[in-house]
């Protein structure tokens, strides 16, 4: 990560854990794949800026997860199939706009986000896992490129629920609550 990404934070949106503890059960002792739409807490639904990083997180999930769900729904089911019940929310945000990043710059102040990931046996209810997963976006660097680095930080999180779905498809290993690791834009 580019250092101007480092730096001030908002200070109360942070994750509980630095590593994600491992799922009780690997994910391939699931046949089918059931990804819910985000959903996010209050008091931040409903609020413009939230709602645009929420779209944003949301297309950018769909476009890394829906591929690998389409591949692990395709292998072919021996008797009753059991379904993987996957769903994530935005626990807290705080995202600065292109427009209030433009115009105030810095002074808009860091961004961040928080979600959490429900991983749920659809048939039963017993919850597998959740992961929560944290990224932000310093307020100078964000200024310096003019909100590039707000809105990198949504596709980051949005690939660290594919990377660690995928980690824990064949072993329970967990995985990291903060590093995105390589992620394509």
């Amino acid at each position: 990560m580019p250092a101007f990404a480092d730096g001030e934070v908002v200070s109360y949106i942070e994750p509980k854990n630095a590593t994600n503890p491992a799922p009780t059960m690997r994910l391939d002792s699931f046949q089918r794949f059931e990804a819910a739409p985000i959903a996010m807490d209050p008091p931040y639904a409903g609020q413009k800026p939230n709602e645009i990083a929420k779209e944003s997180i949301q297309a950018n999930l769909d476009l890394r997860l829906q591929p690998v769900l389409a591949d692990w729904n395709a292998k072919p089911v021996e008797g009753e199939a059991r379904a993987l019940k996957i769903e994530p929310t935005i626990r807290h945000v705080r995202f600065i706009t292109g427009g209030k990043r433009f115009f105030a710059g810095g002074l808009a102040g860091g961004s961040a986000v928080l979600m959490t990931v429900k991983l749920s046996d659809a048939s039963t209810g017993e919850v597998i896992a959740e992961p929560e997963f944290y990224q932000h976006a310093n307020k100078m660097g964000a200024a310096w490129s003019f909100g590039a680095t707000d809105k990198a930080m949504l596709i980051r999180v949005a690939a660290m629920v594919v990377n660690y779905l995928k980690a824990n498809y064949s072993a329970s290993v967990g995985g990291s609550t903060t590093d995105a690791g390589e992620v394509e834009f």
